[in-house]
């Protein structure tokens, strides 16, 4: 029986095992997908060894980036990016092969391009961590301007509190990176000026839980396009499983 699995620390609910698990099923499958929660990188060749029949993981918070020094190779996208959500796992005589690659920018990217219009032109993207880099890079690609915004002062960032109205007009597209307003606390939303949003806004929210988070929610209120992280999360599994299979 193949495995897959997802490595993270703490993993609560995890959409990836529900997921596969269904396809597996679906598919009539002999394939099973496991959680693995780590509480240190340092288990994730433990968990490889141990397990001679895995074929492929997925990665999640805090281990994006930590995780690249463990593989023996990684595709340029993933490199560039600094961070790693995809693994394939290949065996060649005794050795153990470790390829890494991210699905957040195909998952991303295909997501919010038929959202662009012509007028989209510049993005804020909230937050700094590893979800944020994967952003980045799929916004440059489709040739937005984007400008990180932080809770502290840090090179190459602007502050919350110094996000004016005429910004918000400029920057007309605002992708959330952060887990604010992500259950349970759906009463909290990134502190931007929203009432300068208006029918050119087009926000997008990594976060799917709840479907509508405070953030989409004032967007809308005045005539913002919104967008959840569902399309995302499941343009990103579909992604892992060609990592894998070689599609």
């Amino acid at each position: 029986m193949e495995k897959y699995g997802l490595i993270g620390y703490p993993l609560g609910h995890s959409f990836s095992k529900s997921y596969f698990n269904q396809k597996f099923e679906d598919e009539n499958m002999d394939a099973v997908y496991e959680n693995y929660e780590i509480a240190s990188i340092d288990a994730l060749l433990e968990i490889v060894d141990s397990n001679p029949e895995l074929r492929g993981l997925n990665v999640t918070i805090p281990y994006k980036e930590k995780v690249i020094s463990y593989l023996d190779n990684i595709s340029p996208e993933a490199r560039a990016i600094g961070a790693v959500n995809v693994i394939k796992i290949e065996h060649k005589g005794n050795d153990t092969i470790l390829k890494g690659y991210n699905s957040d920018v195909i998952g991303f990217t295909q997501s919010i391009h038929p959202q662009l219009e012509r007028y989209h032109k510049k993005a804020l993207i909230l937050g700094t961590g590893g979800a944020s880099k994967a952003i980045d890079f799929s916004l440059k690609n489709l040739g937005l301007e984007t400008v990180f915004v932080s809770r502290y002062e840090r090179p190459g960032t602007i502050q919350y509190a110094d996000i004016t109205p005429e910004i918000i007009k400029e920057y007309n597209v605002i992708v959330n990176c952060t887990p604010c307003g992500m259950y349970p606390h759906v009463d909290e939303c990134p502190l931007l000026p929203y009432e300068a949003m208006d029918s050119h806004t087009l926000l997008y929210d990594l976060i799917y839980n709840p479907d509508e988070t405070l953030f989409l929610k004032k967007g809308k209120a005045q005539g913002a396009s919104t967008c959840n992280g569902l399309e995302m999360l499941l343009l990103q599994a579909f992604a892992s499983w060609e990592f894998w299979n070689n599609k």
